[in-house]
Formats: C-alpha cells, structure tokens, sequence
C-alpha cells in the first residue's frame, strides 16, 4: 500500500461509495476505497445491472411472441435460461471492470476487505493477507443494505428464494410465488411471468407496488393480471412448509382466512435491512434507528469527520440517490459550496412490464398535505408514436397545486417512462411552473409529447383526447 494516511477513507464500493471516492480524488483529495466483495457493492453486480439485462432479455422474447403484430414472422423461437442469466453475469462484470479503470484513473487506493471503524479518524481493514490500520481525518460509510428476511420464510437457496438466488437460478420456476410487490418483487415477477412461469404476487398493503399512486398500481395491476399474474392485496404469507425435491406450500391470510397453495419456487422480497454491523458505529456515537444510520440532510452523522451516504442512511433506498450523496459529502468534504438533496425531487423507477417511474407526491399525499391540486391524466392510447410502437397502453399523471402552478407530482406507467420521467424531474428541480411546462415544444412524434398533454389536461387544455 501507498499510504496509510488518507484524506478520505470510504467504506463499501457501491454506487454511493465508489462515486465519492472518484470524486474526493478529482478534487485533490487522497482516498482509499475498502469493499469486502465486489466493486460496485450490489448494485452493479446483484442488483441495478444485472436485473436489467434479465428483463431486456425477457422483453425481446415477448417481442418475438407479438411478431405477428408488426407483420413479421418467428415462428421459432425460444429462450435458453442458462444463456440469459449467463448474459446478465457477464454485464455485470463489465460493470465492476470499469470501476477498477476507474479508480487506477484516479488514483484510487482499492482495499478489499472488512473494514472497522476503531476509534476517531482510524479504520482497522481484515484483508486476506493480514489487518491494515488506516487513518483520515474523513470517512463515508456506504456499506449499503441487504435483504430482509422474515421469520419461517428465511431464504434456503432451493425452494426459497432472495434476490441473489433469482438472479442466478438453478432452474426455471414452473409455479413461482413472489412474496412482496415493491421494485424488486415485482421486477422478478414480471422477468419470469413473462418467461411462462405460473406466477402469484401477494402484497400485505391494499395495492401492488404500494409507494406508487393508486391510478398507476391500478393500471399496472390490470397489465399484471391481463399477462396471467395471479395478484394476491391484503394478503400476507404466514407460513411456508418446504419438501425438499418437491416444493413449498404457502399459507396465505387473506381476509381473516388462511389458503393453502403450493408452489415449487418462492422468492422474498420483503424489504431491506441496512449493513451497520460490526463498522463500531455505535461505540463511536452514531446513532441507529432500525438497521440505518440517522443522518442530517449533509448526510453527517454527528461525530465529527463521519459520514454516512446511500441505503445505510435510509429512505429513499436507491443508487441514485446514494451517487448523489457521495458527490454531494466528497465537495462538502473538499470544501465547496454544496446543497442538500431534496428525496421529492428523486425519482422511482421499476423496470417491470409495463415499466413504472414517478416522481414528488402521490395525490392522495398531495391531498393530505392540504394541496388544492390540478390533475391532469393522458393515456398512450392518444399518442401516435406509443400506437405505432405497438405499445399504446400506458398513463401519464401529473399533479400541480392549484395556488402557485408548482407541479407537485408526476406519475407514469406503460413503455420507457422510466427514460421519460427525467423531463419531470428536471421541472421539478428548476421549479418550473404549470405554465413553463405549457409553453414548452415538444418534439413530434414523440412519446414524451404525452408528457405535455397531461399537463394541459390538469388545466382542461389536453388536445388529443
């Protein structure tokens, strides 16, 4: 190693670890980045990434069964699972080997291993050739989060599944049960749905996809259910009896009732918990409120010269966010002029079929907020480039507050909104007002022209519906 003395020692090399440490060493800081796994943390190699190339993969093979649609013909086709997931394995790495070019670039000190804060400014490091002692006067903790597990539904591997587990499958589920239908449930149940797999969903809340507005879980339940989802609300597994070799039967409550199902691959997704252990946080001071860090908007801690970034740091648990943490605590660091992340102004993204990206407040938190609001919706159906895409089902919902024009939310499903959405967010962050959004052109054909007539439909002023 180089040095043991840093300015900056960051812990875990996820999207918010590694981008801090590449930009505390554009500003002329020395960092060392410790990861006990692999670079670019789940994200890049268990999470963001490889879901992504899993997905694309079924998309194209749901294309081919629509060939028909667009006058083509494939009247062979079929899908290799190995191959699949093989593909997706190999973005992954991709992935990781761009941050290693990344970090030599910078002049990045990259340390694999476990990593302990031992006191103040000091980080001891279990390396598999020894312990290295590290100190600076800075570090980022941004170890990130894993998979919760519940009681009687713990992952085994073979019947049970995690997010892991389905990314790397021993097999093709036949009869698949995803518990949960946040981001990660409902991607993996869209993936192998689409793939044939007999696939149930049930969600404890009263809707799939629960932090989305109720017009889009609706509309994206509808979708679920038209491609064969079977979708189980209210409902909540409170038992699952495994048969090695044969499968798993699910007891299920649904209202006051339990029914039995059986099924021979479950996949858990129930939430996550974050990574604070064995760091010596809490001998050092910091404060931990159920498996996450508490932090202040600066993403400080409270001890001096500690900091906390990404999922460990809590709500909204997603890559962006943590990113932007990491450039936003490497300049505070550096001593630039730095501004607070505002989480209504990130967006959500859920690459499920139909996709789903949102962004501000639901309305129904608009309401509760005490907005008078403006509500403007469109549907793919009247926009000429979704019909030709063959991809006309879809909504667009935006939400403004009648006083000021401020667009308080905006809500989509149905194809690429999830590359749509960033147009809402840029409003949002710029404070564009109902009027700015009006008086903007946007290109034609396009599918983000229905975009612009959401909000002329909140003001009565929509053209093509």
């Amino acid at each position: 190693m180089a040095s043991k003395s840093f300015d900056v020692v960051v812990i875990g090399a996820g999207p918010g670890g590694y981008v801090a440490a590449i930009r505390a060493a554009q500003l002329g800081l020395n960092v060392a980045c410790i990861e006990r796994e692999h670079l670019g943390g789940i994200c890049l190699n268990w999470g963001c990434i490889p879901t992504k190339a899993l997905l694309r993969s079924a998309e194209v093979y749901h294309q081919f069964e629509r060939a028909k649609e667009f006058g083509l013909t494939a009247d062979k086709f079929g899908f290799d699972l190995n191959a699949i997931v093989d593909r997706s394995r190999k973005v992954a790495a991709q992935m990781n080997g761009g941050i290693k070019g990344l970090f030599k670039k910078n002049k990045i000190t990259s340390i694999m291993g476990e990593a302990t804060i031992v006191a103040k400014g000091k980080v001891s490091v279990k390396t598999d050739k020894g312990v290295e002692e590290l100190t600076a006067p800075n570090i980022i903790v941004a170890t990130g989060a894993r998979a919760r597990e519940l009681p009687g539904l713990e992952a085994d591997g073979d019947l049970v599944w995690t997010y892991r587990h389905a990314l790397k499958p021993a097999r093709m589920p036949k009869k698949l049960l995803v518990i949960g239908s946040g981001a990660i449930g409902i991607e993996f149940a869209s993936f192998y749905n689409t793939l044939g797999a007999d696939t149930t969903v049930v969600e404890v809340m009263d809707r799939v996809l629960p932090v989305e507005d109720k017009d889009i879980s609706d509309f994206a339940k509808k979708q679920f259910k038209k491609q064969g989802m079977t979708i189980w609300e209210k409902a909540m597994v409170k038992q699952l009896d495994r048969t090695p070799g044969k499968g798993v039967v699910a007891h299920i409550e649904k209202g006051g009732k339990i029914e039995n199902h059986e099924f021979d691959t479950v996949i858990s997704a129930v939430g996550i918990v974050g990574n604070t252990e064995g760091l010596g946080l809490e001998a050092l001071g910091v404060q931990i409120d159920r498996t996450h860090v508490v932090t202040d908007e600066y993403c400080r801690t409270g001890v001096e010269g500690v900091f906390a970034i990404g999922d460990i740091a809590g709500a909204p648990w997603l890559a962006h966010k943590a990113s932007h943490e990491g450039v936003m605590v490497a300049e505070l660091i550096a001593g630039e002029k730095v501004h607070p992340i505002k989480p209504g102004s990130i967006a959500g993204c859920t690459y499920c079929h139909p996709q789903v990206a949102s962004v501000g407040m639901t309305e129904e938190k608009a309401k509760e907020a005490g907005f008078k609001i403006k509500v403007g919706k469109f549907p793919f159906i009247g926009n000429g480039k979704a019909v030709a895409m063959g991809e006309a089902e879809g909504l667009v919902k935006t939400i403004f507050d009648e006083k000021t024009g401020e667009l308080l939310g905006a809500h989509m499903v149905g194809a690429e909104v999830t590359e749509m959405i960033q147009g809402y967010v840029i409003s949002r962050q710029l404070e564009t007002t109902e009027e700015d959004l009006m008086h903007t052109v946007f290109p034609h054909p396009t599918m983000s022209e229905m975009m612009h007539e959401s909000v002329l439909a909140a003001y009565g002023k929509a053209l093509h519906i």
